[in-house]
């Protein structure tokens, strides 16, 4: 079934990609396989697919390390995101398992997953979330202070800032999606146009669901996060 519905997103992703008039090859697709364990990713993995997004930092790792040890260790070995919130607490379980952190939105989380980034790992991918669409109670840097962050973050060491996420409201109306997610892209263009050190790869706009990944590809997004397309709904939701 994984592998089914994997395939259909993916054909809805060239789908986008061709209405947009964009080559396939610039949108990426991230599974989120959180709430579901060790073999629904390995069944994605048998697929084909290779990143997978994670919200709830104990359960990442403990399947993280589940399917490294294992027999028959995933190989390549997944990469792994995490696209949840991150306390200060928690800062430390980031650097050790992950490879891309997608919800930065205050320097102090960079500068502890920096500090924190076990020696011998390369560094870790860095995407600030921004609140693009101004929710009160939702995290992300305001955007008119995402350029000073960026420039703050991409100075860290271990660390190499790719670019933006943004997690708006949910709306049916495509319009709508597409308002949004155009205010995103403008906003990545203009931290990328005003320059940053020569350390960041600033290339990745992170935006786009289940439900509106059509708009997020017509808008501009490199990367889509999609869970419930590929593994179905979930039928809890765990604490982080």
């Amino acid at each position: 079934m994984i592998g089914n519905n994997l395939q259909a997103v993916r054909e809805r992703i060239l789908r986008a990609c061709a209405a947009a008039g964009r080559a396939p090859e610039t949108v990426r697709l991230l599974a989120v396989s959180k709430t579901f364990g060790p073999e629904a990713v390995r069944e994605a993995a048998a697929a084909g697919q290779q990143a997978f997004g994670e919200n709830y930092l104990q359960e990442a790792v403990d399947k993280i390390t589940a399917l490294e040890r294992q027999p028959g260790a995933l190989l390549p070995r997944p990469e792994w995101h995490c696209i949840g919130p991150v306390q200060s607490n928690k800062t430390k379980l980031v650097a050790a398992h992950f490879d891309w952190l997608h919800t930065v939105d205050r320097l102090k989380i960079a500068q502890r997953v920096s500090e924190q980034r076990p020696a011998g790992l390369p560094p870790l991918q860095i995407c600030l979330q921004v609140n693009i669409d101004g929710g009160a109670s939702k995290s992300g840097v305001a955007p008119d202070e995402a350029l000073a962050l960026a420039r703050a973050v991409a100075e860290l060491p271990h660390l190499c800032l790719r670019g933006l996420m943004t997690l708006p409201e949910p709306s049916p109306d495509v319009e709508a999606q597409l308002q949004v997610h155009r205010r995103a892209r403008d906003l990545f263009e203009a931290i990328r146009a005003a320059g940053l050190p020569a350390s960041a790869r600033f290339d990745t706009l992170s935006m786009g669901m289940s439900n509106d990944l059509e708009a997020a590809i017509q808008a501009g997004s490199t990367l889509v996060r999609v869970g419930t397309a590929i593994f179905g709904g979930r039928s809890y939701a765990p604490s982080p």
